[in-house]
C-alpha cells in the first residue's frame, strides 16, 4: 500500500484529527542514511511529525523541524511541505544504543536534552519559529508539548517506526489529534478514554491498518467527517543548479582552491544523500559566474 495521510474534522466542531500511514517514506530515507535501528525510528518519527503538521499548510508553505539534543544522534533536520513531500536526515545516522528494559528501541536517550524548534515559512517577511524544551526525546512527546505550550492547542500525537533485524522499516506512521475551542467534556472523555486503548501504533500499520481505520478508533461512538485523503512520500528539492548556486556562493577563492588541489569537488546533499560531482570544467564554469556577477555588482 501506498503512503498516504488522511485529515479528519469533528462533525461538531470540537476537534481535527490526521493520521498517516508513513512506512515507504521513511524506508527511503532510513537506505538513503543508512541509518541503524534508533536513528532510522529517530528520524522516522519526526518525519511523519513533519507530514502530520504540514497537512495544515497552504501552497508553498514550508515547516521545518528541528531536534537539537545533546545525545549521540545529533541534530535532526525535517522539511515538509503543503503537498506532502517530506525530507530529513539526522546528524549521527550510525549510533547504537542497548534496548529499553522493555525491548524497544532507546530513541530519548538517543536524542537526549535540548531543544524543538518548529518554523513555518509562509511566504511572508519573516518566517515563525516556535521552541521548546525537549520532554522526553521520544519525539511524539516533545511535539504535542510544542503545540500545547507553543501554539496553544491541546494535542495527542502518536507516531511509530518498526525497524526489522535487517534494519529495514517495516511499519510507520503517526497520528494528531487537536482539541478545538469549547470542546464538551463528554466529547473529551470519549477521546481519552480511545485513546488509552489505542494499541502501538506501529503494531498497528504491520497488521495492515488503514490511517482512516485508525481515527476511527480513536473516535469511536464521536461522528467525524474526512475532508482530505493525500498521498506523501520522502522528496527533496536539491538539484545540480541548486549546489552550483552553492559554489558560486562560498565565494572565489574556496572555489579555486578545489580546483587547484582535487581538480573537482563532490558534494552531498545533506536532506537526501544524493551525490553530485564537479569536474574540473564544472568549476571553471562556477569561476566564470562568480567574476561576470562582480562584475555587475
Amino acid at each position: 500500500m501506498d503512503d498516504y495521510l488522511v485529515r479528519g474534522v469533528a462533525a461538531d466542531g470540537s476537534f481535527r484529527i490526521f493520521a498517516a500511514q508513513t512506512t515507504h517514506t521513511v524506508e527511503e530515507a532510513r537506505a538513503r542514511h543508512n541509518c541503524w535501528p534508533v536513528a532510522a525510528a529517530a528520524l522516522g518519527r519526526t518525519m511523519t511529525a513533519g507530514l502530520l503538521l504540514g497537512a495544515n499548510l497552504k501552497g508553498d508553505d514550508l515547516l521545518t523541524i528541528r531536534v537539537l539534543g545533546d545525545g549521540p544522534l545529533g541534530a535532526i533536520i525535517v522539511s515538509a511541505n503543503a503537498r506532502g513531500e517530506v525530507r530529513g536526515y539526522v546528524q549521527e545516522p550510525q549510533v547504537h544504543l542497548p534496548g529499553t528494559p522493555e525491548g524497544k528501541l532507546p530513541v530519548g536517550a538517543a536524542v537526549g536534552k535540548g531543544h524543538l524548534h518548529v518554523t513555518r515559512d509562509m511566504g511572508l517577511k519573516e518566517p515563525f519559529t516556535g521552541s521548546v524544551e525537549l520532554v522526553s526525546g521520544e519525539i511524539a512527546e516533545d511535539i504535542a508539548h510544542y503545540l500545547t505550550h507553543s501554539e496553544q492547542t491541546p494535542s495527542a500525537v502518536s507516531l511509530g517506526v518498526l525497524v526489522d533485524t535487517d534494519n529495514s522499516v517495516v511499519a510507520a506512521g503517526g497520528l494528531l489529534l487537536q482539541l478545538l475551542p469549547n470542546t464538551s467534556d463528554e466529547v473529551l472523555e470519549k477521546l481519552e478514554q480511545n485513546l488509552a486503548q489505542l494499541p502501538h501504533l506501529s503494531s498497528l500499520i504491520k497488521d495492515g491498518e488503514t490511517p482512516e481505520e485508525i481515527i476511527h478508533r480513536v473516535t469511536r461512538r464521536l461522528e467525524v467527517k474526512i475532508l482530505e485523503t493525500k498521498p506523501v512520500c520522502f522528496c527533496c528539492q536539491c538539484s545540480r543548479e541548486r549546489l552550483e548556486d552553492l559554489l558560486v556562493g562560498i565565494g572565489k577563492d574556496e572555489v579555486a582552491s578545489m580546483l587547484e588541489e582535487q581538480g573537482g569537488a563532490e558534494i552531498s546533499c545533506h536532506f537526501c544523500a544524493e551525490q553530485y560531482r564537479f569536474g574540473q570544467g564544472d568549476l571553471q564554469r562556477v569561476l566564470e559566474r562568480i567574476e561576470a556577477e562582480k562584475k555587475e555588482s
